[in-house]
């Protein structure tokens, strides 16, 4: 078979990494891709957020089956035209897309469903905002009701940086039309957990668990990323926890859409706080985690390939995946200045020794090539990954990996991991 993944981050480096590993393909396309990519995947020229652009590709491959890595496409209605056409595609529709692309829309929908979640207030105005505001106590989360990349949301610290931050992204001026729409939630105090499931528009069958270090600096300090790290163990959710999830959020939320007109097909992530009240949650997004794909993928023992086309037919059932009891953790190698402004090309050195490390892959999130050597092209350069028999094992050598790679300006948390070493 023939497979495209679209995107160029991580995430789509990751899915290439696993997908090459079944036995039931034959060539493994990316579009557009990036410099890790294209050593392993031949990588074709395409806009992301152009569907003509990526029509055109499919149609120069003639793919079997094409898998949706980042959000951006899956909003602007991929699937549909995808599927429109005749061509087979791993993804949710545009409508179904909307409970990552609007987040006002999908916490309409979670109280439609009764699917546990913070309180919240949707403003389209700053008189909105202040009108609303006196429901909340500080801290006070305030989201980007569009797609932000991970970084529209801030928690603020008090009533008047909360309508500093509202002001500024209904301006326009934070994150341009994401911000036309803000939603105020209640701050909620817990672990955060990435609970994915897959779904074929009825069935749901669970992946293991992750959690996500979105905040750039150790001891979860500075602003939000797009996620700085990654770890993935069997303790994090136990057999009647991942079965609670399943009941009281999974399967509500697939049945949910289905009743309302919009049936979900494609891997459904459910961004968890784990409170005293009970597991609320904060978001979903209608695609694979980045970083968390990484450690996933690193644990993931089956054919991945045969899931996602399980999802695409419709019969997803509980046998589509088999996990290692392995530890593995992902740690996100920076750019200077990110999340804010950074600087691109500049040289890596070291991959190749970190690569030959034993059960490490250092996956590509933002690189080229050329001239045989790799050089920064966006924020989030590199997700060096590790397994092991167990948390620290995996946190040791990662962190080993890490040591063998440089370039100007990189930094990345030395703390990934560490919330479950003290439990």
């Amino acid at each position: 078979m023939k497979v495209l993944v679209i995107g160029n981050g991580g995430r789509e480096h990751a899915l290439v990494w696993k997908l090459r590993q079944s036995k039931r393909v034959d060539q493994v396309y990316c579009a557009p891709g990036n410099g890790g990519i294209c050593a392993t995947a031949e990588c074709v020229p395409a806009e992301l957020r152009s569907l003509d652009s990526l029509l055109e590709a499919a149609h120069r491959i003639q793919p079997d089956l094409t898998v949706v890595g980042p959000e951006g496409p899956l909003a602007l209605g991929i699937v549909d035209e995808f599927q429109r056409r005749g061509l087979r595609i791993f993804g949710p529709t545009a409508a179904a897309a909307k409970l990552e692309s609007s987040k006002s829309f999908a916490k309409e929908f979670m109280y439609r469903q009764r699917i546990p979640t913070a309180r919240y207030a949707t403003c389209n105005s700053m008189d909105e905002a202040r009108k609303n505001m006196d429901q909340f106590r500080a801290p006070i989360v305030v989201k980007a009701d569009g797609l932000a990349a991970g970084k529209g949301v801030v928690i603020a610290k008090s009533r008047e940086q909360a309508l500093a931050t509202a002001s500024e992204m209904l301006s326009g001026k934070m994150l341009g039309e994401a911000g036309a729409r803000v939603v105020l939630e209640e701050f909620l105090e817990g672990d955060e957990l990435s609970f994915l499931v897959l779904s074929d528009g009825e069935r749901v069958t669970p992946l293991v668990a992750a959690q996500d270090h979105k905040r750039v600096g150790d001891g979860d300090t500075g602003p939000n990323t797009g996620g700085m790290g990654a770890y993935s163990i069997p303790a994090l959710v136990d057999d009647k926890m991942r079965d609670w999830l399943v009941n009281h959020v999974a399967r509500p939320v697939v049945a949910g859409m289905r009743e309302e007109g919009a049936e979900y097909r494609g891997i459904l992530y459910c961004g968890l706080i784990m409170t005293a009240r009970g597991p609320m949650v904060l978001e979903f997004n209608a695609r694979f985690g980045d970083p968390e794909t990484q450690p996933m993928v690193m644990r993931l023992n089956s054919d991945l390939l045969g899931a996602f086309i399980a999802s695409s037919e419709g019969r997803v059932s509980d046998g589509d995946f088999r996990w290692s009891n392995d530890a593995a953790v992902t740690v996100v190698l920076a750019s200077g200045g990110y999340p804010g402004a950074y600087e691109t090309g500049k040289q890596i050195f070291g991959l190749e020794e970190a690569d030959a490390m034993e059960n490490v892959v250092v996956f590509h999130a933002g690189t080229t090539r050329r001239d045989g050597a790799y050089y920064t092209a966006g924020g989030r350069v590199l997700g060096v990954t590790a397994r092991g028999a167990d948390l620290p094992t995996a946190i040791e050598r990662v962190y080993s990996a890490c040591a063998k790679i440089r370039f100007d300006g990189m930094h990345y948390r030395k703390d990934i991991g560490a919330r479950a070493l003290k439990k």
